[in-house]
């Protein structure tokens, strides 16, 4: 059991005093690239998806 407790003791030392956290500003500019990222990565898929929609359709009526 001291073993737990001298891990939670040392994680606590680790996360207040070695970690680098980032500043609000930081944190807000991270949130906004990964948000504007996410925007265009659905996007993409939206355009593949529909692309491919059409071109099913287009071959579905081919036959038919």
């Amino acid at each position: 059991m001291a073993g737990i407790a001298e891990y939670i003791k040392e994680s606590y030392i680790e996360l207040t005093e070695k970690v680098t956290w980032p500043t609000w500003s930081e944190l807000q500019n991270s949130a906004v690239i990964t948000l504007v990222a996410s925007l265009i990565i659905a996007l993409i898929i939206l355009a593949m998806d529909e692309s491919a929609g059409n071109l099913l359709k287009l071959m579905y009526k081919s036959f038919a």
